[in-house]
């Protein structure tokens, strides 16, 4: 009989934890907007520029090469 109340205790204090949580949420602000998560997957994403990080990496790597090449040919 004992285990019950332990039981009834532990599920009130649950409870109440989850409306606590419940009642955070709500004044933080995640129930505000539910409907635009659901219709943005219908709206295209916004094109994005050419990369200029991508030509800056090509530029890069083409004069680590070129260093590449005098050190070998210092070397030899």
């Amino acid at each position: 009989m004992s285990v019950i109340f332990i039981l009834v205790f532990v599920a009130i204090i649950m409870a109440g934890a989850f409306l606590v949580a419940f009642i955070w949420a709500v004044k933080s602000g995640q129930y505000e907007d539910t409907y635009t998560p659901s219709v943005r997957i219908l709206f295209e994403d916004p094109q994005m520029k050419e990369n200029s990080d991508q030509s800056q990496l090509a530029e890069k790597s083409q004069k680590s090469e070129k260093r590449k090449k005098e050190k070998a040919k210092e070397s030899h």
